[in-house]
């Protein structure tokens, strides 16, 4: 299969985006994949082994195109003793959902051996967020038969992925729901432009493709990315209530409970910026410090203690603007639904 025909606007110029932390599936990748579009696994806190095979699932059950999504590593943060204190202001939080903190330590997600499995199975698509990889590793992946897709929130990001050799560009205004794909975690994470005016930003200065990814919930939203001048859309929240989405039952609930009615920008639960719907916690920690990924993974069992118990006040419930929007339908209804 040729590396283009991953983005050719003869199938359904849609891509499912990838939703780290449960709500990406094979069955929602295979479910796109049937019908003309192509989703996204998520290799995101998986480990090498659970995304390999994610990866048979899916190519055993469809030839069609389909990608794998992978976090670059940063650096340790430098905040130990300020990120100590902000979780220690969790305690109130930790003891109501029964769930213990956990350490705050760094990781590189298993980047080595996560590309490694990437260059040997060669999946038509791998994207790429929170940074650029290497040219050498993108050039051995371009050589494996993958197209390399960078996620860029700015100009300068994407300058820095087209001089690095990526194929295409993820373009994720700050409309879009879950973590912001910045290179740095830094405090201008927590604004950027939106997704119609940063592709013009990104076309003065690359040619790449654009794939438009932020706020995309029906035909209008498409039809002015495309119009816009990207080759194709990415969407995340518009599936997450839909069958195939492995989001947690009350999350999913959540989307359309009256009680939440507006997302905002927080690094409350991770460390980093990321959008979500505004409960409890985001409005009581408003004072988190950049700590990515310590702060997430001191944080993973609160979370997942708070989703044991339906506790949605202390879930991170990420969403985009137009959550409201999200349908429980079956995947392929949604695709179509994009469309006028």
């Amino acid at each position: 299969m040729a590396k283009r025909s991953v983005l050719d606007l003869s199938r359904r110029p849609v891509l499912v985006a990838p939703m780290a932390g449960g709500p990406s599936t094979p069955e929602l990748v295979i479910a796109a994949a049937a019908a003309g579009a192509a989703g996204f696994l998520a290799a995101g806190y998986k480990t090498p082994a659970a995304m390999a095979a994610e990866i048979a699932t899916v190519r055993a059950a469809t030839s069609n195109p389909f990608g794998v999504n992978v976090f670059v590593p940063g650096t340790r943060s430098p905040q130990a003793a300020v990120i100590d204190e902000y979780l220690g202001s969790l305690a109130p939080d930790a003891a109501a959902v029964g769930g213990p903190l956990g350490q705050a330590s760094w990781d590189d997600d298993a980047f080595d051996e996560k590309a490694a499995i990437l260059l040997a199975q060669a999946p038509p698509l791998v994207s790429f967020t929170f940074g650029c990889p290497s040219p050498a590793l993108i050039a051995d992946l371009s050589a494996a038969g993958c197209l390399v897709a960078v996620t860029v929130t700015s100009a300068g990001e994407a300058a820095l992925a087209a001089t690095a050799g990526a194929d295409a560009l993820c373009v994720q205004g700050v409309e879009a729901g879950a973590h912001r794909g910045t290179f740095a975690n830094d405090d201008a994470g927590a604004h950027g432009l939106g997704l119609l005016p940063l592709i013009g930003e990104i076309a003065q200065v690359t040619g790449l493709p654009q794939v438009a990814a932020g706020g995309i919930m029906g035909p209008a939203e498409v039809t002015a990315a495309l119009a816009a001048g990207a080759v194709a859309v990415q969407c995340g929240t518009a599936f997450l209530r839909c069958p195939e989405s492995g989001a947690h039952p009350r999350y999913k609930d959540a989307l359309a409970d009256p009680r939440y009615p507006a997302t905002a920008l927080t690094r409350a639960f991770s460390g980093r910026w990321a959008r979500g719907l505004v409960n409890g916690f985001i409005r009581d920690h408003g004072d988190a410090p950049a700590g990515y990924p310590e702060i997430n993974n001191a944080t993973r069992p609160l979370r997942a203690a708070a989703a044991a118990r339906g506790d949605t006040e202390r879930m991170s419930l990420w969403a985009g603007q137009g959550y409201r929007s999200a349908r429980d339908r079956p995947a392929a209804e949604i695709i179509e639904s994009l469309f006028p």
